[in-house]
């Protein structure tokens, strides 16, 4: 131990008996790592309180956190400093005997890495310690403040402080939701009482499909649970070199649909990565998933389709879903069962539960992912040699978390990747169709040119790939940087399909080498898809030149005809979505959405520092907006005139987003007739403990109320929690009369259902309840636009459904930009909208007891 690190340590050796007590002494060798470390412990001693601790100096300097962290950024955790600690007390668990110093229960409640923000030394000097949490409970930006010292103060004072960033939630309480160990998965008690989850490993097998024995599966009975909500999925990162170590669980890498599981009281769906319900695409699977052994449960897997050689192919799995046949789901983790969340619990006690279900289950199609712990290049290299795809390298004492990080790494045993289809070169050949495909990945808002590839295609498939191109040619590159020689004999086509290449290794310029068409990816947007390259590695560099090929930076930052500053400022972290990327969103999204936000007055949310900072609403104009943001007065209340905002083309979206809009809500008139609405919207806003499907439900009974009063409607899932009941009008109604039958409207309905509805906006009296807002039908009033963001973490899109749509859809905010922008190639759900004629007749009004 060095001197230093010794005397730093002098009062926490002093206060301990070591003979006594199982906590470290000290005397370890130092930590490996150039990271600085960070842990939580959760400590019932004398009372309940969280020891914050930080690396620095060789130590672990410590505050007692009497309540726990807070993501509230209101919440001023009072922390008191303790001393030093040694760098291994941070693994430490166990039972301080009593009678001890600090005798009680110690939990390790959270652990990873941090950075000090500025300089730690003078922060924890002036009392002012600003540090980046990468926990696995704690993330984002926060803050150690001393409180000034009061006379005769034998202890400092701090405050434990979450700042406001993107991960900043006031209703979160992360303690309450979050309560077990990150090491072994257990509650005070069970490590007071010396227990942990029983952690195992087996042997990889084989590919091949496991043939099903004789018994039986088991179903088990009590009360009947619901069906399991979507919730966003983790995901690996790309890493050029497997983990070593006995802490990661290596899985083979299968060639299929990644998809979420949701099963209970012998009902099944399947969502896509993004949300998305495909249970009839995979039908196929639905009588091995309704068997599951269980009340509920929530599973994470691959669905694929074995070859004639017993491995998963994903040109076998497009085939068979097109023509039929048998597919199979590996299941490797278990996020819920019989109505407990598992997802904090460390992955191998996850993977225990899943294989003993999917035992029990005991069918043919339901495949459990075996899993070697340890030795990662030798799995790595044993599956290249089978001839598949790769592994994904899994921390073993890690919980499941939503979105990309690096507790789960994915290594290739090739070269496999994403990338979209601009474009195909013609051909001479009478048999084929094309030459070869034209493909990209997007770069900083920009298609750039990786090169062509023309093997892999079947004649059929190429026919069908053709019918596909036909609807979507265009006159103009979608490249970026496309080469003269590449430009010679192509068509170009709309960047909206994405294919799947394998291919041998890329050129110096980045370009594909030997690649071979797989198939295309219906699962994913082709806005999302960008090189996709190893942690840690530079970006491909553009060639410069002259010309179209060359943009500059100010054609760079230009977007439906406008510039904006600071194109490449990231406005949503969670997706690295930039102010470009938004911009190139409302460009393309511009013709649907305007149809509903287009010539009526806007209420703009403008967040100038980030989503995460302080944003307002602004529905006057105060000057300085771009032309194409335009303006109307109109007569307020008072009698006074105001100019109001409203936008008509692609460019007055994109000039409002330069202005930091990320949210546009619309009034329910026009701005030719702004005394006559055409539109009446019931916003659904639930209490929080209701789910989802409470909110379907009463969507649909809105429409079948609405419908017997001779009105049709249409559904908007918010982007938030709710759903928009909306119902065109033919604006012969005014205001007054709107607002009145709306008004009636919602007290019928709550009159009818007290249980279920509430009309007031009362948060107290909507417990348990469904609040039917029927005040956005008032002159000014508004509601989010159709297509708009919200300024919420993920970029939410609020977007219309259909009524057969909603009833798959697991939350109001699966739907983000990629999603809608694919989505536009689709027929729009609200096509009939426009073809409505319908108004308040007499019918209508003496349904709600106004006539």
């Amino acid at each position: 131990m060095a001197a230093t690190t010794r005397h730093l340590l002098k009062s926490y050796r002093e206060k301990r008996d070591f003979s006594q007590t199982a906590e470290p002494s000290g005397d370890a060798a130092p930590r490996a790592g150039k990271d600085l470390f960070f842990c939580v412990q959760k400590h019932d001693a004398t009372r309940l309180h969280y020891d914050f601790r930080v690396e620095w100096e060789g130590v672990l300097k410590s505050w007692a956190v009497t309540r726990g962290p807070s993501f509230d950024p209101a919440d001023k955790r009072l922390a008191v400093r303790t001393e030093d600690h040694p760098l291994d007390y941070g693994d430490f668990e166990g039972t301080i005997p009593k009678g001890q110093y600090g005798g009680g229960t110690v939990m390790l409640w959270d652990r990873g890495t941090w950075e000090p923000v500025g300089d730690a030394e003078a922060g924890l000097a002036e009392g002012s310690l600003k540090m980046i949490l990468h926990g696995e409970k704690l993330v984002g930006h926060w803050a150690l403040v001393r409180m000034k010292p009061k006379k005769g103060e034998k202890r400092e004072n701090w405050l434990l402080i979450k700042e406001k960033d993107e991960h900043a939630d006031p209703d979160r309480h992360v303690t309450d939701e979050m309560p077990l160990s990150v090491k072994t998965g257990g509650d005070l008690d069970a490590i007071a009482n010396g227990h942990s989850p029983v952690w195992h490993s087996r042997k990889a097998k084989s590919s091949e499909k496991p043939a099903a024995d004789k018994k039986k599966p088991v179903k088990r009975t009590g009360k009947a649970l619901a069906l399991p909500a979507f919730r966003p999925v983790q995901l690996a990162t790309l890493t050029d070199t497997p983990p070593e170590g006995s802490d990661w669980l290596s899985e083979m890498k299968y060639d299929g649909y990644r998809a979420l599981v949701a099963v209970a009281a012998e009902e099944a769906k399947l969502y896509t990565r993004t949300g998305l319900d495909w249970t009839e695409r995979f039908a196929a699977l639905l009588p091995s998933l309704q068997a599951l052994a269980c009340k509920s449960a929530l599973l994470d897997g691959e669905v694929v389709a074995f070859d004639e050689h017993g491995g998963t192919d994903f040109s076998t799995l497009q085939k068979r879903l097109k023509e039929g046949g048998e597919l199979a789901y590996f299941a490797f983790d278990l996020l819920e069962l019989d109505g407990a969340d598992l997802s904090r619990l460390p992955l191998i006690e996850r993977k225990s539960r899943l294989e003993k279900l999917v035992r029990e289950t005991n069918q043919p199609a339901l495949l459990f992912s075996e899993h070697v712990r340890g030795r990662a290049s030798a799995v790595l290299k044993g599956i290249c040699a089978a001839g598949h795809e790769g592994i994904v390298a899994k921390r073993a004492d890690a919980p499941y978390r939503e979105g990309r990080g690096t507790s789960w790494l994915k290594v290739k045993c090739g070269r496999r990747q994403e990338f979209v289809i601009g474009g195909f070169a013609a051909t001479d050949k009478k048999r084929r169709a094309f030459r070869s495909i034209l493909l990209g990945t997007w770069e900083e808002g920009r298609l750039h040119y990786r090169g062509k590839v023309g093997s892999g295609f079947g004649d059929g498939q190429m026919a069908e790939l053709m019918e596909r191109f036909e609807a979507l040619k265009t006159k103009a590159s979608p490249f970026a940087d496309l080469p003269r020689e590449a430009r010679r004999g192509a068509t170009f086509i709309e960047p909206t399909l994405v294919a799947e290449v394998s291919f041998a290794e890329l050129t110096a310029d980045g370009n594909i080498r030997h690649g071979v068409f797989k198939g295309l990816r219906e699962d994913k947007a082709a806005t999302e898809v960008v090189d996709e390259r190893p942690a840690g590695t530079p970006p491909k560099t553009q060639p410069k030149g002259k010309g179209a090929a060359a943009m500059t930076n100010d054609d760079a930052a230009r977007v439906a005809g406008v510039r904006l500053t600071h194109p490449d400022r990231v406005l949503f972290e969670s997706q690295g979505l930039t102010k470009r990327d938004l911009a190139h969103y409302y460009e393309r999204a511009a013709e649907r959405m305007l149809v509903y936000a287009g010539g009526r007055p806007l209420s703009l949310v403008r967040c100038p520092q980030g989503r995460q900072k302080a944003c307002f609403f602004q529905k006057h104009d105060s000057g300085g907006f771009p032309e194409s943001v335009r303006k109307i007065p109109i007569t307020e209340k008072d009698g006074s005139t105001e100019d109001y905002l409203y936008v008509s083309d692609a460019a007055g979206l994109v000039s409002a987003l330069q202005m930091n809009a990320l949210e546009f809500h619309i009034w329910g008139s026009r701005n030719d007739r702004i005394e006559n609405p055409d539109r009446m919207v019931f916003d659904l806003d639930p209490d929080e403990e209701l789910g989802f499907d409470a909110v379907k439900a009463a969507a649909i009974d809105l429409k079948d109320r609405l419908g017997r009063l001779g009105l049709d409607s249409f559904p908007l899932v918010s982007g938030g929690k709710g759903v928009h009941v909306v119902a065109p009008l033919s604006r012969r109604q005014d205001w007054t009369s709107v607002k009145a039958f709306a008004r009636a409207f919602a007290n019928t309905a709550a009159d009818e259902e007290p249980q279920r509805y509430v009309a007031t906006m009362s948060k107290a009296k909507r417990k348990g309840r469904i609040f039917i807002d029927w005040l956005r039908n008032e002159r000014g009033s508004t509601a989010i636009a159709p297509y708009s963001t919200r300024s919420r973490q993920g970029a939410p899109v609020a977007t219309p459904v259909s009524w057969e749509e909603l009833e798959g859809l697991a939350a109001a905010n699966v739907f983000h930009p990629a999603d809608v922008l694919a989505r536009l190639d689709q027929p729009d759900p609200w096509s009939d909208y426009a073809g409505v004629r319908q108004s308040l007749t007499k019918k209508a009004l003496s349904g709600v007891g106004l006539a």
